[in-house]
């Protein structure tokens, strides 16, 4: 499983030019779930994400998390984070969940997420066609992944 974190000032997902989520200040989390991906890499990924120390204090350093100032949350699922661009110009997704085993571990990403955070999460729709407007806070960006492996 595989995670992209951006904070932001503000997120929103919109669907067919209609906005279907947004968040103010938060964090944005695209989510990529690798074909081996189980619940405990997504009780990992939300603990961590709970956790991360990314925003600043009064001192402008980094040390706070998102229970400390209270931000709020995006989850979009984002299987391209899997891409393989080895071989050629077009990438592979062969790596990625197909949908019957990603939509079941996204939603228990989320899920979990929010009982983690204490917060509801907003979110896009898995498998639509997204656009994904956002001010990048920082600029603050932060890739983890968690192999099912380890």
């Amino acid at each position: 499983m595989k995670v992209v974190i951006q904070r932001v000032l503000n997120a929103s997902v919109s669907i067919n030019n209609v906005i279907h989520s947004n968040i103010q200040t938060g964090l944005m989390v695209l989510l990529g779930i690798h074909e081996n991906d189980t619940q405990k890499e997504a009780d990992y990924l939300c603990k961590k994400i709970k956790d991360l120390r990314i925003f600043n204090d009064t001192e402008g350093k980094m040390n706070l998390s998102q229970a400390d100032v209270n931000a709020e949350l995006m989850v979009v699922s984002q299987f391209t984070l899997y891409a393989d661009t080895l071989q050629g110009n077009r990438p592979s997704y062969i790596q990625a969940a197909r949908p019957e085993q990603a939509i079941p571990l996204y939603t228990y990403f989320v899920t979990q997420l929010a009982l983690l955070s204490g917060k509801p999460i907003a979110t896009g729709v898995f498998g639509a066609d997204m656009q994904i407007q956002m001010v990048n806070d920082g600029p603050v960006t932060i890739v983890i992944e968690r192999n099912a492996e380890l």
